[in-house]
């Protein structure tokens, strides 16, 4: 049986967009034809999409790096550059992307609608945007804009309206395979379900449920013992938890310590979960025969837990038909399907680079100018050629960069570092 992943921590970064193009229409018979260096190409993004032919997060196991493909850059004759292709990546219904960094729900998916993580970079603009009256053959072009960078964690969070939680080896599989057409593997051992398994329970004509027979649960999994939380994480969105207990005690176990256990187990790894509406079954009513006293007790303790209470044996399928019409009814005064909503903006994380960005320091003699703003301009600058230096000065100038150098205290002469190259200040 392959192993069940259900948290997986990935690094994503989109595509960078394509540079612009230096270019110069050069045609038979005609002088001077001008600038004409085309756009670069926008970078692919990176794009999560929900597959029901996975039900695990196996496929992130080894794979930890996802980068989408660069734009390409602008052509001659204006031609703009190729978009960088999307990376899809497909994911399990029900899978939660969190910002790794805060822990904070970026998107729940749990619809078919794609969802795009990471956007790739904008493709820079070629030489024919920048030809103005005065400056007529421009030898610079734009950068493409870096893509976007995000480590993510990958949390699957299974998408049932019920779950199955009891001990292993009550009868949860057996009770699954009975109720729905969902087959999972059964036998007579401890910890038999090893992965969850889900089955569409089917009351009548357009109603019907989905079942999740989660693995079985041990003392301290709240904790991490046994299957610890893979066990208590695909609980969190279901409506309604039936609670299976082997009323027959046929296994040695005390069924009032069992229920007494596994509500504490829930309680301590989620109040919510611990909240939860339950009913509590009675399993294995077969084997008691005319003794009511142990159902009595079961009954009891859920009336005084203000818990529903039903009887079965799910090996006989006595009162399955019964117990799913009654859990039918209980998730009809139930809200829907818990659907995490979005905490962490992308876009905010992303935020366009600005003036704002460029940051000023001091180390010995030197003053330092950097930042992402100051990194994206000097990459679009020629410094061989006279008008893109003089491009490069009114820019840094309109940025207020060296008003902000002689409040500081710079004298002409004094050593300068921008962007890793250094110069003489000159007022």
């Amino acid at each position: 049986m392959p192993q069940f992943i259900d948290t997986a921590k990935i690094w994503i970064r989109s595509g960078k967009g394509g540079d612009g193009k230096v270019s110069f229409h050069r045609e038979k018979y005609i002088a001077s034809g001008g600038p004409d260096g085309g756009d670069g190409g926008r970078g692919g993004s990176i794009v999560f999409q929900v597959d029901d032919n996975l039900s695990t997060l196996m496929d992130f196991r080894y794979k930890k790096k996802y980068t989408a493909p660069a734009g390409e850059p602008g052509g001659s004759r204006r031609c703009t550059g190729k978009d960088g292709k999307d990376l899809v990546i497909r994911v399990p219904r029900g899978t939660i992307l969190r910002d790794a960094q805060t822990g904070q729900v970026i998107k729940d998916l749990s619809d078919k609608e794609p969802f795009v993580a990471a956007r790739g970079g904008r493709g820079g603009w070629g030489n024919v945007h920048f030809a103005t009256p005065t400056r007529q053959a421009p030898r610079f072009a734009k950068p493409g804009l870096p893509g976007q960078e995000l480590e993510v964690r990958l949390e699957l969070k299974l998408l049932a309206d019920v779950g199955l939680v009891g001990f292993p080896n009550v009868g949860k599989s057996t009770l699954l395979s009975m109720a729905s057409a969902a087959r999972p593997k059964i036998a007579n051992y401890h910890f038999t379900t090893l992965v969850p398994n889900l089955g569409v329970v089917s009351i009548g004509e357009g109603e019907s449920f989905v079942m999740a027979d989660i693995p079985g649960i041990i003392e301290g999994a709240s904790e991490g013992a046994g299957l610890g939380h893979a066990f208590l994480r695909h609980i969190d969105r279901c409506r309604l938890l039936l609670h299976i207990v082997d009323a027959a005690g046929s296994e040695g176990r005390d069924p009032i310590d069992d229920l007494e256990k596994i509500n504490s187990e829930l309680g301590q790894y989620s109040i919510d979960l611990e909240k939860r509406p339950q009913i509590v079954v009675a399993n294995k009513i077969d084997l008691l025969g005319d003794n009511r006293e142990p159902l009595d007790a079961i009954q009891k303790w859920a009336d005084d837990h203000g818990f529903a209470y039903a009887e079965m044996s799910a090996a006989t399928n006595k009162g399955v038909r019964e117990l799913m019409n009654q859990t039918w009814h209980a998730l009809e005064k139930l809200p829907p399907v818990i659907v995490y909503e979005q905490e962490f903006v992308l876009d905010e994380a992303a935020k366009p680079v600005t003036e704002a960005d460029i940051e000023y320091s001091r180390s010995n003699e030197y003053y330092i100018v950097s930042g992402p703003w100051i990194e994206r301009l000097f990459a679009s600058i020629n410094f061989d050629d006279y008008e893109s230096r003089q491009y490069l000065d009114r820019r840094l100038r309109a940025a207020g960069v060296f008003d902000k150098l002689e409040e500081m205290g710079i004298k002409d002469g004094d050593p300068v570092i921008i962007d890793e190259m250094e110069f003489e200040y000159e007022h």
